[in-house]
């Protein structure tokens, strides 16, 4: 249990820095791909900390992982609307 919650650590504060590089990527080329990227990664880390607070067997535990699902579509997002652009 207590590997399980060091992981879960690990890999939120990885998608916050992932987050962060996509935000000083845009920052420093303007770019919206950048912004969208960093959106999901937040949304990524949202999910993880609400899966990490909740217990495992509420009834509530599927609707977390539509925070997943919707920074899975801001990244089918940003790759359509980076090719519609050009």
């Amino acid at each position: 249990m207590m590997f399980n919650q060091y992981l879960d650590g690990a890999a939120t504060i990885s998608q916050l820095v992932i987050a962060l590089f996509f935000v000083r990527f845009w920052k420093g080329t303007g770019d919206r791909l950048f912004l969208f990227f960093a959106g999901a990664f937040f949304f990524l880390m949202l999910e993880r900390i609400v899966r990490a607070v909740m217990e495992a067997q509420t009834e509530w535990a599927p609707y977390v992982y539509t925070i997943r699902l919707a920074a899975f579509v801001l990244i089918i997002v940003a790759v359509v609307d980076k090719n519609r652009r050009s």
